[in-house]
Parts: structure tokens; C-alpha cells; sequence
């Protein structure tokens, strides 16, 4: 947030309709009661085809755990959708990230390392900025699942890359249009926050 100044409350309020989709949530620095400067976050988790009810049955029947069906006789299998996931979010990042440029604003996608390295060897980001570029409108943090010296395992950022809109397109070989006033984004975000939505760090 270009725009946030030390002093500025930080709110965090979830699901915010724009124009190209709902953004899962936006960061807000408000000053006085008023939206000061924002940045949308979205997280991107991996669907699955097929079932793992057989596999969950399976795990239950070995664990000695009572089960209401014979489900774990199927023989349907289960695994991760990559292609149909990335498509799908990149096309989404493309129509939401040309909001958060005509409002000059950032949007951040989240996702794990493991699926932004498939959606860099299957689409076009030689172009992608890498280390991010404070300047892009869009930036994609990568996190990874760590072992912790301890034993535990913990979250730590793999990586920060960053593009724009034509950037989105470029991977996609894309256009769409999506245009909003920065007053109506404001005036969302202003009759969203609380003390509810009040961010703190525990």
C-alpha cells in the first residue's frame, strides 16, 4: 500500500465484489473512519478431480474406525485438477487486476509453491518480473510448507513474482475489459469496516 501511513489502522475485510469477481479480501489502511489506501488479497488452493471418499474409507477401516458405507471398496481415484485451477485463476487474476489498475491499486494472489511452478512451466512467464517489481500491478507470493529446527512445520515465502494486466494476458494469450471507479471501490470498503474487521496481531 503506497498510500498507508504509520499511525493508519489496518483492516481486513473479506469478500469484496468488483467488477471480474469478488476478491477474497482487502487489506485496508483507514485513517479518521476513512479508507486511506487498499490492496486485495486472493489465496488460490487446488481442486481435485474425482473422489477421496474410497481413500478416507480406507484410512477409517485401517484406524479401526466405524464407517456407515463400504465406500472404501470403490475404485474411483482422486487427484489434483492443476490445469483446470490455473486457467481458471489466471483468468480471474486478468479481469480483477484491470480494476485494481484503472484505480491505481494492488492485487495479490497467493497460491503454494509447488502450483506456481506448474503454472510457470505450462503457461507463458518468462515475461513475469522475478524478484517482484514494486511498480506491477499484480503480484503472485508463493509459499512453501517448512520443517521447522523444532520438528513443526510452518508457512515461509518461496518466492515473489510480478506482472501487470498485459502481463496476465500475455500468459493467457487473453483480453477482457474490466473498469470501475476507485469511488465505488472506496465506498464499498468504507461501508464495510468495523471494529469487527479491525485487524490485530495476536
Amino acid at each position: 500500500m503506497t498510500s498507508h501511513e504509520p499511525g493508519n489502522e489496518l483492516h481486513l475485510v473479506s469478500e469484496v465484489t468488483v467488477p471480474g469477481g469478488s476478491i477474497d479480501y482487502v487489506l485496508v489502511s483507514v485513517r479518521d473512519g476513512r479508507v486511506r489506501d487498499f490492496v486485495g488479497i486472493e489465496l488460490q488452493t487446488l481442486d481435485t478431480t474425482g473422489t477421496v471418499w474410497p481413500e478416507r474409507q480406507r484410512l477409517l477401516r485401517e484406524l479401526s474406525v466405524d464407517r456407515n458405507d463400504n465406500g472404501e471398496d470403490s475404485i474411483k481415484s482422486f487427484g489434483m485438477n492443476w490445469k483446470m485451477t490455473a486457467k481458471t485463476i489466471l483468468v480471474q487474476m486478468h479481469h480483477k487486476v484491470q480494476t485494481f489498475e484503472h484505480v491505481n491499486r494492488k492485487l495479490v494472489l497467493v497460491v503454494q509453491d509447488r502450483f506456481l511452478a506448474y503454472m510457470t512451466r505450462e503457461f507463458k512467464f518468462d515475461h513475469v518480473h522475478s524478484p517482484a517489481a514494486i511498480g506491477d500491478s499484480i503480484h503472485l507470493h508463493s509459499y512453501r510448507m517448512a520443517r521447522a529446527d523444532d520438528g513443526n512445520f510452518h508457512l515461509s515465502m518461496a518466492a515473489r513474482l510480478s506482472t501487470d494486466a498485459d502481463g496476465i494476458a500475455t500468459c493467457l494469450g487473453l483480453q477482457a475489459e474490466a473498469r470501475v471507479e476507485l469511488e465505488q471501490i472506496i465506498a464499498t470498503l468504507q461501508a464495510k469496516i468495523s471494529p469487527a474487521t479491525l485487524f490485530r496481531l495476536v
